[in-house]
């Protein structure tokens, strides 16, 4: 499946934020993560992360540390930051409120593929 790109760059910061509630990871990790939790229909390249990353430190939403990997590797680890919890909060309720109009429109119409493939 192909996901068109304006709606990965709406997405891209609320899965980053939440992503990292779960505690620090380093690039590679996160595109990892990414991909898993899509079931391998996203899959983020470097020039998409690391500019998100890096905006994202810039706003205060996450901060950055290097440190060394377990194979002598120097990784920079990302950490969500309280401000950019408060982020992801405000942007899980803008999706909801998306998401919840979308289902709205889409079990409203009987020629929605979806309702009538039986996802609904």
């Amino acid at each position: 499946m192909r996901i068109e790109k304006d709606l990965v760059a709406a997405a891209a910061t609320p899965l980053v934020l939440g992503i990292l509630v779960d505690g620090d990871l380093y690039g590679y990790a996160i595109l990892k993560r990414v991909g898993e939790l899509s079931g391998g229909n996203l899959q983020w390249t470097d020039g998409m992360l690391y500019p998100l990353l890096h905006r994202l430190e810039r706003l205060g939403y996450v901060t950055s540390l290097w440190g060394t990997s377990e194979a002598g590797r120097r990784r920079k680890h990302y950490a969500i930051t309280d401000a950019g919890r408060e982020q992801l909060a405000e942007r899980q309720e803008q999706w909801t409120v998306v998401a919840d109009a979308l289902r709205q429109v889409w079990h409203a119409s009987p020629r929605s593929p979806i309702v009538a493939e039986g996802w609904a």
